[in-house]
């Protein structure tokens, strides 16, 4: 039996983007060189994406100065955060999640370009504390995001 877990279609095509461009470049650049890699392959495969959206954080009502800026969020549902390093660590899906608690997105993608021989990756469903924020801007890259994808992305878990 196949496991069920939100955007799965959409996570699919991102990976697939991910894939294409491990295949073409293989390991061995540094992270900038494959966020550039995969922003023309989302935009090729039509994938709708904002790069580097700036997240706001608060503490206790106030608003931070810090801002987190994840590498991708992709169809306002799933969070990508992309690395080059040679193996992935507890710190980078601490990250990741931290991201997902930063935004209003169940869904991360953390995606290790410098694994060899093949690209590494793994997905994480926020459970926990999700907060609303509004939807990245990702009109001008792609196919127009439908309501009912900007509802989902928007949804708190409750449980």
């Amino acid at each position: 039996m196949t496991e069920q877990y939100p955007f799965q279609d959409e996570t699919y095509r991102i990976l697939g983007a991910c894939f294409e461009v491990y295949n073409e470049m293989g390991c061995g650049f540094l992270e900038p060189v494959y966020q550039e890699c995969l922003e023309i392959e989302l935009k090729a495969q039509r994938i709708p994406f904002a790069s580097q959206p700036v997240l706001d954080l608060d503490y206790k009502g106030s608003r931070l100065q810090k801002k987190y800026q994840p590498d991708f969020s992709c169809f306002n549902s799933v969070l990508v955060e992309i690395k080059a390093v040679s193996r992935l660590t507890s710190e980078h899906r601490a990250q990741t999640l931290n991201y997902l608690n930063a935004s209003s997105l169940q869904v991360g993608l953390l995606v290790n370009f410098g694994h060899y021989p093949k690209l590494e990756y793994v997905r994480i469903v926020n459970q926990g504390r999700g907060r609303l924020r509004p939807p990245f801007d990702e009109s001008e890259n792609a196919e127009v995001v439908s309501k009912h994808q900007l509802d989902e992305a928007l949804e708190v878990d409750s449980s």
